[in-house]
């Protein structure tokens, strides 16, 4: 087994989630801005190859127990690996919110615009970089978080200032929106949910997905 990760195939052309984001930003950011986080990981685990986990998710949650030195390269590029491959397959044009998931979003936000309107908030107001996320809670609750730069829910409230099991993300860094949406990161947000592929979502609800058995590899 080697001790790197490898850059995921995006799954779908570049342009299959126009007109709502476009060809040429998602071409930067998966072949250049995602592959940084991999390469930049990597350089760090040739170094230290005691630290490597085959499983990002398993990796993300040991981030608070990794040796100084290496704590802030790791947490932020593994984090990135682990944010974007998730970002990715959540993305299709066309997915109906299955009955099953809008069950469980009125349940817990009391209505599907009100669990999107608090999303928006959380992505909108954001300062500077970092993501927006759908996350199970230890109870089996649905909750809306936010964190800051690369890191994520599963690094835990002590790294990232939230917990949970992620089911949704939203990248709300410059690079993801700006070429198509300038300075209007709410535009880019509201049009997220034109390309939110919901049956994914439901499927990492269904299996806790990001249990080290499922973690994203």
């Amino acid at each position: 087994m080697s001790n790197k990760y490898t850059l995921p195939a995006l799954g779908y052309a570049f342009d299959a989630l126009e007109p709502y984001v476009d060809a040429a930003t998602m071409e930067l950011h998966h072949d250049k801005h995602h592959a940084a986080y991999v390469n930049n990981a990597n350089a760090v685990f040739e170094k230290h190859p005691e630290l490597f986990k085959d499983c990002p998710a398993c990796f993300c949650r040991s981030v608070k127990d990794l040796p100084a030195d290496v704590k802030t390269a790791l947490r932020n590029n593994v984090g990135g690996h682990y944010n974007h491959t998730l970002f990715w397959e959540s993305l299709k044009k066309d997915v109906a919110l299955p009955a099953a998931l809008e069950a469980k979003l009125v349940e817990n936000f009391g209505s599907v615009d009100a669990f999107k309107a608090e999303f928006e908030k959380a992505a909108a107001t954001r300062f500077g970089s970092g993501w927006a996320w759908l996350v199970l809670t230890a109870d089996d609750k649905l909750k809306v978080v936010s964190t800051a730069n690369q890191d994520n829910p599963l690094m835990g409230v002590e790294v990232a200032g939230v917990e949970g099991t992620p089911l949704l993300a939203l990248d709300v860094w410059e690079h993801a929106y700006y070429l198509k949406y300038q300075n209007r990161r709410p535009e880019y947000v509201a049009a997220f949910w034109n390309v939110v592929n919901w049956d994914v979502v439901l499927d990492r609800l269904n299996k806790k997905s990001a249990d080290c058995k499922e973690g994203l590899r």
